[in-house]
């Protein structure tokens, strides 16, 4: 695939399904990763697990993406322990699911808070280094729900179409100093979640895809990598739909 080599990441929600996915991508590209999440242990295992499967020389950084004050020092972090920030990926994110008209005011703020605030955020104090260093990409994962719409996800449709928005402003600001912002947004992907699924429930969701079958997360993980590479230099404020027809977005 592209070449990462002697590029350094950062991925948020890197102990998940898909975000394990991406850092595992990143990393087999040859990118060196630190791996975010809230969950230390999780973490430290899946580190472990990636430095057995691909070797290098990953790091983890604990942080709990609701808490201002600890998403102020994620980059920073990273940089001590990294020495430089290349790539940024957005990938963590919640659910609190409800219909509009039952939704509480904290259902809607801790999906704001987490999956939208902490990644502007992240992006203003990363693309700092990234100016300096006149290179850097942004990498934002968003879902096809954030440009269809989904019932019981006012909160979680606000928060992805939200970050499409922003990255492609982001975009437009940064350009000029060789720093791309982009989007990836998953469709159904196959996860532990969609693994708790009966077979009719699995049925019904893969009658929606054209394809067929959900998706996988390496699938996400090479939209990651490619636009992490060098050569995507020339594609910013886009957005990757990797949905399997699912919905077909121009």
């Amino acid at each position: 695939m592209f070449s990462l080599s002697g590029m350094n990441a950062l991925v948020t929600g890197a102990s998940g399904g898909i975000g394990s996915s991406i850092a595992e991508a990143l990393a087999r590209q040859g990118a060196r990763v630190a791996l975010s999440g809230s969950n230390g242990a999780k973490l430290r295992a899946f580190r472990e697990q990636l430095i057995e499967d691909v070797g290098g020389d990953h790091v983890e950084i604990t942080c709990n993406l609701a808490d201002k004050v600890q998403v102020e020092e994620l980059i920073p972090a990273t940089l001590d322990t990294l020495g430089s920030i290349d790539i940024l990926v957005n990938n963590a994110g919640i659910t609190r699911d409800n219909l509009g008209m039952r939704m509480k005011d904290e259902e809607w703020d801790e999906v704001i808070a987490i999956n939208l605030a902490s990644a502007f955020r992240l992006m203003r104090a990363a693309a700092k280094p990234m100016m300096k260093a006149r290179f850097g990409r942004i990498i934002n994962i968003t879902s096809v729900v954030g440009a269809t719409g989904n019932p019981g996800q006012m909160n979680y449709c606000a928060a992805k179409a939200g970050l499409t928005g922003m990255t492609k402003s982001f975009a437009q600001e940064v350009a000029s100093r060789g720093i791309t912002a982009n989007c990836v947004a998953p469709g159904f992907i196959r996860t532990a979640m969609t693994a708790a699924l009966d077979e009719k429930q699995q049925a019904a969701i893969n009658g929606r895809i054209p394809m067929g079958r959900m998706g996988e997360g390496a699938e996400i993980g090479a939209a990651v990598a490619f636009l992490a590479s060098r050569e995507a230099a020339y594609i910013t404020g886009e957005t990757v739909h990797v949905n399997g027809g699912m919905a077909m977005l121009g």
